[in-house]
């Protein structure tokens, strides 16, 4: 085979430092996802969705056959986060979380994960936590985990 191809998305998930609700303001988030976006195209692996609600962010992203998962999120919350300090230049202590989650996507889900993120205002909206829908994440997706390392 002469050609490497693939089709792999991927659902990513990462927080502000210490999960603080900073991202509020919504024409700044739109901007935001914006960028995220941006940032994803010029390395290879186009966003399909990105959403969050005021202390995460979720993507919904076409892995390409050359990146890794964890260069692709190192990129995505390094170049969001000068970004961000540029934007708002009273934010100089902003981070993202050090930690991340990221789910495969198959391609029949796709449409269910795009809504999903869509409307991370109406899961949220009703009181679920970061923390809960997190939780809920890792065991749908069979993912071992001790809470004590979650937050730290």
């Amino acid at each position: 085979m002469s050609q490497s191809l693939v089709n792999i998305k991927i659902h990513l998930i990462f927080s502000t430092k210490n999960r603080a609700a900073c991202l509020t303001d919504a024409s700044f988030c739109q901007a935001l996802y914006g960028q995220i976006e941006n940032i994803a195209v010029s390395v290879g692996c186009p966003a399909i969705q990105v959403g969050g609600w005021v202390d995460h962010l979720h993507s919904l992203l076409s892995l390409s056959r050359t990146m890794t998962i964890s260069e692709l999120t190192k990129e995505l919350k390094r170049r969001s986060t000068i970004w961000i300090k540029q934007q708002r230049p009273g934010w100089q202590d902003f981070a993202w979380q050090s930690g991340y989650a990221a789910f495969s996507v198959s391609q029949a889900n796709l449409p269910a994960v795009v809504e999903y993120i869509k409307n991370q205002q109406v899961h949220h909206g009703g009181g679920l936590s970061f923390q809960d829908e997190y939780r809920k994440f890792l065991q749908k997706n069979e993912v071992l985990f001790q809470e004590r390392y979650l937050w730290a």
